[in-house]
């Protein structure tokens, strides 16, 4: 227990902090007295977080395909945390930037092991009933995660493949926006349609992304690494860490939604279509993405031959050798 003259000191220093911000300690001090104890349960919201499960159908599996949904997005919630603290670093401490990358790649870790609940975790036949009642919703319109890779890297890195050597760090933000990769997943190749999935997700989310690809242009990820001194740069814990983030990003979770999206929609060989008509056999390949976050950490052979084992591992797993 402490004694009165801790006590009487802690005291003088509530008193002090109020002072200086004009407010009234004998209040505080009454608000106090009438508080409730806080509990657990209040304090995490536990009613209302077991109450946001509402399926559209009666199969008992749509509810575990809710929750692993909202659960992926908690954990892309920390992932943003940790990302934010780095960009908003001023200190180029090295510690600092390994730290919060190994963060990361801890959540993406449990992330990339929880997928066997949906590759494992529910019967197929009830998947392919209640999902479509889903209909255009799709994973596909995680805004989370595209702020993941829009705080990962510069915007350059992130259009397509096919077009990225047509543009720069010169080209304005709404530019890049307009060819990034994801686009050309929820588009039809035929017609260049996009799908209702693709308009519904621009119409909510466009400026939001663009205004944050506004604010991190010069402070992403990658731009910080690129900013440190060249001995600080060349730090082997911190090349580690960044790249398997990359890996994890944008090879083992693809390559997770890939082995789903095959065990559930694939069907005699023939490919079934995702709820929100994304081209999930064309957009999920690591290798066909090649979304690399951090290109300064790798040769010109690692960038091209991106993700290409895992591709065949899913696909043509008779000439793989993993």
């Amino acid at each position: 227990m402490k004694s009165k003259e801790d006590i009487d000191l802690q005291i003088s220093k509530l008193e002090e902090k109020y002072k200086n911000s004009g407010q009234d300690l004998s209040s505080y001090l009454d608000g106090l007295l009438y508080q409730r104890y806080l509990t657990y349960w209040d304090y995490i919201h536990l009613d209302t977080l077991l109450s946001l499960q509402i399926p559209r159908t009666h199969f008992p599996d749509e509810e575990i395909f809710i929750m692993y949904h909202q659960i992926t997005e908690l954990y892309f919630k920390l992932i943003l945390h940790e990302q934010k603290q780095l960009v908003d670093d001023k200190t180029q401490e090295v510690d600092f930037f390994i730290e919060k990358a190994n963060r990361i790649n801890s959540y993406y870790r449990v992330l990339i092991s929880s997928f066997s609940i949906m590759i494992n975790g529910m019967e197929r036949e009830q998947f392919l009933q209640y999902r479509m009642a889903l209909l255009p919703a799709s994973g596909f319109q995680s805004a989370q995660y595209r702020m993941i890779e829009i705080y990962a890297t510069s915007m350059e890195n992130l259009v397509h493949h096919t077009e990225r050597a047509n543009f720069s760090s010169e080209n304005e933000i709404e530019e890049l926006y307009e060819h990034i990769y994801w686009k050309k997943g929820a588009t039809d190749k035929a017609t260049g349609e996009k799908t209702l999935t693709l308009k519904q997700f621009e119409y909510r989310y466009t400026p939001r992304l663009i205004r944050i690809a506004n604010q991190v242009k010069d402070s992403s990820i990658y731009a910080k690494y690129l900013q440190l001194p060249e001995k600080v740069k060349q730090n082997e814990s911190l090349i580690k860490a960044l790249k398997e983030l990359d890996i994890n990003a944008n090879v083992n979770w693809p390559l997770m939604h890939m082995g789903s999206a095959y065990r559930y929609l694939a069907k005699d060989k023939k490919p079934i279509d995702a709820t929100g008509g994304t081209n999930w056999k064309e957009y999920l390949p690591p290798s066909f993405q090649k979304v690399v976050f951090f290109p300064e950490l790798y040769s010109k052979d690692e960038l091209n031959d991106w993700g290409k084992q895992w591709v065949d591992h899913i696909f043509n797993p008779e000439k793989s050798t993993h």
